[in-house]
């Protein structure tokens, strides 16, 4: 069974920084997708930044410019650069995996806000105060 580990969030000031990881374990598969969703308080549920089995991204338009996504295959890790943070940023982050060749960064993207498949972790606060 697959499991994902996120860690590295904690709290900061608007215009810090932090980077998110995500360790994958149990896989049983060589091409999949990852990505990171957030999820607030009273707020939707949003695809924040994937990539898929060919290196291809997608991000939300709201974190486009500011976060980058990357993954080392050796370790199973994913992560998540996370610059210039404003206080909307504040969330619980999860990371996702899809064991689907074929999906692409944009669909990793709708389906971590839209749907429920895929591998899903437990999450890292991420807070950001002024």
């Amino acid at each position: 069974q697959v499991q994902l580990q996120e860690s590295g969030g904690g709290s900061v000031q608007t215009g810090g920084s932090l980077r998110l990881s995500c360790v994958a374990s149990g896989l049983t598969y060589d091409r999949y997708s990852m990505g990171w969703f957030r999820q607030a308080p009273g707020k939707e549920r949003e695809g924040v930044a994937s990539i898929d089995s060919v290196g291809q991204t997608s991000y939300a338009d709201s974190v486009k410019g500011r976060f980058t996504i990357s993954q080392d295959n050796a370790k199973h890790t994913m992560y998540l650069q996370m610059n210039s943070l404003k206080s909307e940023d504040t969330a619980m982050y999860h990371c996702a995996l899809f064991p689907i060749p074929a999906m692409r960064a944009w669909q990793a993207l709708d389906v971590m806000t839209h749907a429920e498949h895929g591998f899903r972790g437990q999450g890292t606060q991420v807070t950001v105060s002024s």
